[in-house]
Order: structure tokens, then C-alpha cells, then sequence
């Protein structure tokens, strides 16, 4: 079968196709036939080496943590029934919390048989990939943090993929939104899926609009980090929460909790919502079902063929990507 190998860390041009012995699945596993795949900013930190003191990955590896596709063989203790079934999963490989998020730019990837999804049969399998990690993200977000109705949202990073979906459903909640992003492309897409204002955070003074416009803020979802993320807990009013998720500024927000919290705000990071006790099957097929009825419109900004992984890696490098970004097989 063909894969994607990052040979060595570096930069996208380190991404090659090669050939590798198709996957034979052990217990509790079951081979899919990949159709499409996650492409994550934190593959192209893996891949880059940036995410090594993190991750214990070694090159060669093949990047990718989910995949949309077709089940084409399982283990010795997996119902049968699963074969030939439309499914989106996490590789085998993959975890919340633990785990290697590899495995997913392959012909065919293994997966555990307790993390399969089927498909709706009104969802196709390139929307079907974006939301694999996003969705369930979304919405274990946001039952932990739940959307105020006739508040003001501050989303940043939010024409990126989970922060899509954070306007949609805000707005479906009743909240007024503040997208943040970086152009106009992501500012124009934020604006058509119902932001009531959007802010460019290139800009020195971004976090000023947001106050101006607003008065405060009572949730920040930020999935943005490093710098970004810092300068928009300013735009909390007293009594706000701030919800840490994104680092595709550079790592988490810097924000101390108890200081925060001397200003009446409450932070709440990622590793509150990712708790043992999250059912993320459930959340992903709920995620799932809303995108299959038109509730949620899953964002595929680009695709690329597998062949052109290196491609998929430099746009979201070069921040030119919007919503998700899928390779086809």
C-alpha cells in the first residue's frame, strides 16, 4: 500500500510517498480502507520536530490521527458486521491525552473497533474526516463551558475548524459572536456563518475594538494560544470564562488561573474537558448526526490528494488555510 513517511523531521518537503506491507489487524482492531484524512496543525508540528518534546515519535513515521473510509478487514474479536461499513475513527494509534496522533495517510489504517462511527449516510466521508476530532472537540467544549444566549462570544482562530463550528453553534444558541482571525478570507467565511463581528488580530489594537464594540465579552473559546490568546482574556468583562484549546499561535494561552480569577473570570484548559469520563464515541456521532441533518456545516477548505501531503502541510504553515484540510486516497 502507498503512505505518507516523514523520513526525517523538517519541513514539508520531508513528507514522501513510499510503500509499506498493508496492516493485518490485531485484537480489538479492524483495517479501513482510507478515503480521507485529517490534516492537523499539530501534524505539521510532529513533523517539524517542534511537538517531539511532547509526542515520542521517531522518524520515519507516517503522520495522520483520523481517518474516513470503508472497513476492509477486522480482528479475530470483531463483529464481522463492521466490513464494508462507512466508518470515521482516530487511528489505532491515536488518544486524547495519550497516544500518537499517527497512522491516517495510508491506503489502509488500522483503528480500534471501540472508536468506529458509522457514517450517515447523507455525510460524505471528506466531511465525515474534518469532523472527527473537531466535533467531538465542539462539543465537549461547550457542554463544559455552555454558550451564554444574548452574550457576547469571542472566538479566535475562527476560521479554522473547530472555530466554524463554534460560530455555528453559538449562533444557534442565541449569542452574540466576535470572530478573530487573521485576513480576509477567514473574515469573510467567519461573516457568512453568522458572526456579528469580525476582527483581524494582525491588528495592534484588535482586543480594543473587541471592547469598544462590545463592552466585554462573557466567554472566550480560543483556539488560537501563545500571544493571541493572552491579549484576548483583556476582552472578558467580570464574571467571564475563558476556555484555553488552540495553540496554533504557539503553544496555550499564557493566562494564570488565579489571577484571572482575582478578576472574577474563570479558566478553563483544555485538560478540564478531555476527562476519562467523556464519551467522545457519543459526542462524535453526535457531531455526526448534526452534520448529516444540515445543522452544522462542516468547513473543507482545501483538499489534496495523498500524493500531495507535503502541499496540505505548507498551506496551513503559510496560515493560508481555512476551515479543515482533508487528503483524498
Amino acid at each position: 500500500m502507498r503512505v505518507v513517511e516523514a523520513k526525517q523531521f523538517g519541513g514539508p518537503e520531508v513528507l514522501t510517498v513510499t510503500e509499506a506491507p498493508d496492516p493485518a489487524p490485531g485484537p480489538g482492531e479492524v483495517v479501513v480502507r482510507v478515503a480521507a484524512a485529517d490534516v492537523m496543525f499539530l501534524d505539521t508540528t510532529l513533523r517539524s520536530g517542534v511537538a517531539s518534546q511532547w509526542f515520542a515519535v521517531e522518524p520515519p513515521f507516517v503522520p495522520g490521527g483520523a481517518i474516513a473510509g470503508t472497513v476492509a478487514a477486522v480482528g479475530s474479536d470483531v463483529d464481522p458486521a463492521w466490513i464494508g461499513r462507512r466508518v470515521a475513527t482516530a487511528t489505532a494509534a491515536s488518544g486524547i491525552g495519550s497516544g500518537l496522533p499517527i497512522g491516517g495517510y495510508a491506503e489502509l489504517a488500522l483503528a480500534k473497533a471501540e472508536t468506529l462511527a458509522e457514517i450517515p449516510e447523507a455525510l460524505d466521508v471528506v466531511r465525515a474526516a474534518a469532523l472527527v476530532h473537531d466535533g467531538r472537540t465542539a462539543l465537549a467544549i461547550v457542554d463544559r463551558a455552555p454558550i451564554p444566549s444574548g452574550q457576547w462570544v469571542l472566538i479566535t482562530a475562527a476560521g479554522g475548524g473547530l472555530g466554524t463550528l463554534f460560530i455555528q453553534l453559538a449562533r444557534a444558541a442565541g449569542a452574540r459572536v466576535v470572530a478573530a482571525a487573521r485576513g480576509a478570507a477567514k473574515l469573510a467565511l467567519a461573516q457568512r456563518l453568522g458572526a456579528d463581528l469580525v476582527i483581524d488580530y494582525s491588528h495592534p489594537d484588535w482586543v480594543e475594538q473587541v471592547r469598544a464594540h462590545t463592552g466585554g465579552v462573557h466567554l472566550v473559546l480560543d483556539g488560537a494560544g501563545g500571544e493571541i490568546g493572552g491579549a484576548a482574556l483583556a476582552a472578558l468583562e467580570s464574571g467571564g470564562v475563558f476556555v484555553a484549546y488552540g495553540t496554533s499561535a504557539g503553544g496555550f494561552a499564557a493566562v494564570d488561573p488565579e489571577g484571572a480569577a482575582a478578576q472574577g473570570i474563570t479558566v478553563v484548559p483544555l485538560f478540564d474537558i478531555a476527562t476519562p469520563d467523556t464519551d467522545w464515541l457519543a459526542l462524535h456521532e453526535r457531531a455526526q448526526t448534526a452534520a448529516a441533518a444540515g445543522r452544522l456545516e462542516v468547513v473543507v477548505g482545501q483538499t489534496f490528494p495523498l500524493s500531495e501531503a507535503a502541499a496540505a502541510h505548507a498551506a496551513i504553515e503559510a496560515r493560508s488555510a481555512v476551515g479543515r484540510t482533508i487528503l483524498t486516497v
